[in-house]
């Protein structure tokens, strides 16, 4: 990790918190192309639905212990019993609906790749494998989804997706790059 430069000009989320700064600088908008990041990107994303993302980000750990890393493969496996487990895991979000849609979603993942080589692939080619640069001045210029981000999520929910809605998939161009929000004045953009 990075050291953390406090007087940068930033995108405003992530305010002053230490761990959120990190995220901004490190992270949020640069391009992901491996399919282990994107998944758990996934995982983290749809169990924020309805949450802050500054609440994930401080789980984020806790869920990694919890979910054996995000490896999809074993996930996919998950039975009743490390549902239970996962169920009484206070570092956790324990939201049963959410985690049973993390198996299942796992299943849907290795199908992707099944039949794309790559979940990289298949969600790499709506933007032609290249991030979308947007150019937004505020805050209020940044979408909470978009048409294509309607699109992405109609076509999991067809291939049996769960709690990835637009908005949570548009959360996720952000997250992983696919798109780039950074703030015009934002030392991402500016360098500065």
């Amino acid at each position: 990790m990075h050291a953390i430069h406090p007087h940068k000009s930033r995108c405003p989320w992530c305010g002053e918190d230490p761990l959120y700064q990190r995220y901004h600088d490190e992270e949020w908008g640069k391009p992901v192309y491996d399919d282990e990041t994107l998944f758990e990107f996934l995982v983290l994303e749809s169990f924020q639905a309805g949450l802050s993302w500054i609440t994930i980000l401080r789980k984020r750990e806790n869920f990694r212990k919890a979910f054996d890393h995000f490896d999809y493969r074993k996930i996919a496996l998950y039975g009743p019993e490390k549902i239970e487990s996962l169920m009484n895991n206070a570092g956790i979000v324990r939201n049963r609906l959410k985690i049973e849609a993390t198996i299942s979603n796992a299943s849907r993942f290795m199908e992707i790749q099944q039949e794309y080589g790559s979940f990289s692939s298949f969600i790499w080619k709506y933007v032609d494998g290249q991030p979308l640069v947007n150019h937004p001045l505020s805050m209020k210029d940044l979408p909470a989804s978009t048409p294509l981000s309607d699109q992405i999520a109609a076509d999991l929910k067809k291939r049996g997706f769960r709690f990835l809605g637009s908005t949570v998939m548009y959360a996720h161009m952000q997250a992983t790059g696919m798109v780039n929000d950074h703030l015009a004045n934002c030392w991402i953009r500016t360098g500065e």
